[in-house]
């Protein structure tokens, strides 16, 4: 899996992808009548098969990784910077709805309020009912299908399956386990398992639809841990489209709008293939490979080093609300900071290098002496 890092994990901070992580072991409850049996070549092929559905449901992510819980209203609780954090710290529900590339609604219902990301057309919103303050993105023509979408606030088990999917190679075993239920619908257990002894992660399981081909959940194991260090999956699903009001958002009375900066989109096919050690552009260097890979991402110059705060946007004490939380997450090593979880470990040093990977901190260590 050479591209498994930087196809499918934030490049800030590997963490979040596995919230998007992100990845399953074996899916809970049996099917009520048993699927036609399948050969995981068979398995893999229905999900290539499956095309974007109209859909509405409930998703449910659980993480179990050892990052502490967070501070709802602690400085930077809540800001971008810290968003991949709270992702996978503690659970998450979140509804979803969609119809086709252009439409689709995810609201995410926090403990005291409700987020939402809408796309509709080529418009898109993001809003927090907390503060009641909404961002509005005007996209532009060519986004047609493009997936700048309401997506961004959870990962949906069909994005993180795709990625995964897409990263397969001799490193990993792909079986096909008994069939599980899924929001009540039958399901292939399609399991991926590392071949290497080296890597943290025990196993990944996709649940498969059997009727439609769409991945109705993910879910991670960790070495030496029984229960799943992160799971996604739908718990109610309908394959139909909802009504056209779902994709249809005015700001509330009193919301504070921001207008932001269309994004600048960036193809997958610009993503070079590494093998044992590359450059991408100065951003970041991979060495190893597969499971045992670890990335290398260097601070630009005019940029602060990782855990230190610029001084305009210090909090009393020093340091930024966003340093402020990562600091809570990690414990100090030798030449920087540690934040080290039941799937992947990320090495801050103090000089702004940050080196990444689902391996032990030795093997972070040896990857950063070699630099």
């Amino acid at each position: 899996m050479t591209r498994k890092w930087l196809r499918w994990l934030p490049a800030v901070a590997v963490p979040a992808v596995i919230a998007a992580g992100v990845l399953t072991g074996s899916l809970p409850a049996s099917a009520g009548d048993p699927l036609p049996p399948k050969s995981p070549e068979q398995v893999l092929q229905l999900v290539a098969q499956h095309h974007k559905q109209a859909l509405s449901g409930t998703l449910e992510q659980s993480s179990d990784i050892g990052l502490p819980e967070l501070p709802k209203t602690a400085p930077g609780a809540g800001s971008p910077d810290t968003a991949w954090l709270e992702l996978l710290a503690g659970p998450h529900t979140a509804r979803i709805y969609s119809d086709g590339a252009d439409s689709a609604r995810i609201q995410m219902m926090d403990r005291m309020a409700e987020r939402n990301a809408v796309r509709n057309g080529n418009e898109l919103w993001f809003y927090n009912s907390q503060d009641n303050t909404a961002a509005h993105v005007q996209l532009p023509a060519d986004a047609a299908g493009r997936q700048e979408s309401a997506k961004a606030l959870m990962p949906t088990p069909e994005e993180l399956a795709a990625k995964l999917l897409a990263t397969l190679d001799p490193s990993t075993d792909v079986a096909v386990g008994a069939d599980v239920q899924v929001a009540g619908r039958a399901a292939y257990n399609l399991v991926l398992t590392p071949k290497s002894s080296a890597t943290l992660l025990a196993s990944i399981a996709i649940s498969v639809d059997g009727q439609s081909g769409l991945p109705l959940g993910v879910e991670v194991k960790a070495r030496g841990q029984a229960d799943p260090a992160f799971r996604i999956a739908f718990t109610s699903l309908k394959l139909e489209a909802p009504d056209a009001s779902i994709f249809q958002f005015t700001p509330p009375p009193g919301a504070t709008v921001k207008e932001i900066p269309v994004p600048e989109h960036k193809s997958d096919a610009a993503t070079p293939r590494p093998d044992t050690e590359h450059k991408d552009a100065g951003r970041h260097a991979v060495t190893g490979t597969g499971w045992e890979s670890v990335i290398e991402f260097q601070a630009p110059a005019d940029k602060t080093p990782a855990g230190k705060a610029p001084a305009d946007k210090a909090q009393p004490g020093g340091q930024s609300g966003a340093a402020a939380l990562l600091r809570q997450a990690t414990v100090p090593v030798s030449g920087g900071r540690l934040l080290t979880t039941s799937l992947v470990n990320v090495l801050i040093l103090d000089d702004g290098r940050i080196f990444a990977g689902s391996v032990p901190l030795e093997r972070l260590q040896a990857a950063a002496a070699q630099r």
